[in-house]
């Protein structure tokens, strides 16, 4: 691929790594552009520090192009903990990894994720969030 070409792909990924962070738990589904749909792809059971290995595994499985993590909002839009808490997570990840990560507002996933029989909510709105960001996000850069 030219140096052109690199440049338009690379502002213009094509798959995706999702998470819907939780303390404990944290959903995780991947996705292309090609498929257009999420798999899930199981929820890690960590906190804090011991979570990162497991991340970094599906990274390594999966070699997205992007992150994607839900950032939940009161009804109103309004920040509380949890929207701090899942932005730290955002930032780290970047820090980390390296790839471009895009927040999106992940209001209702997992009531949808549970109104839709999920046996895994986590994975399932982890699948929901990155979905809508493949719905929401322009086709071209």
């Amino acid at each position: 691929m030219s140096a052109a070409g690199q440049a338009m792909h690379a502002l213009r990924p094509e798959t995706f790594l999702a998470f819907d962070v939780g303390h404990k738990r944290t959903g995780v589904a991947y996705a292309s552009r090609f498929l257009g749909r999420a798999e899930p792809q199981g929820t890690i059971q960590a906190e804090g520090d011991r979570r990162w290995p497991l991340v970094a595994k599906h990274i390594q499985t999966w070699q997205p192009e992007a992150l994607v993590v839900g950032v939940p909002f009161h009804p109103d839009g309004a920040a509380h903990e949890n929207t701090r808490f899942a932005r730290r997570f955002a930032r780290e990840l970047r820090q980390r990894f390296a790839l471009p990560v895009f927040e999106v507002d992940e209001r209702y996933s997992t009531t949808e994720a549970l109104s839709q029989g999920a046996k895994d909510a986590d994975a399932a709105s982890a699948c929901i969030i990155l979905e809508q960001f493949l719905r929401e996000a322009p086709a071209h850069p």
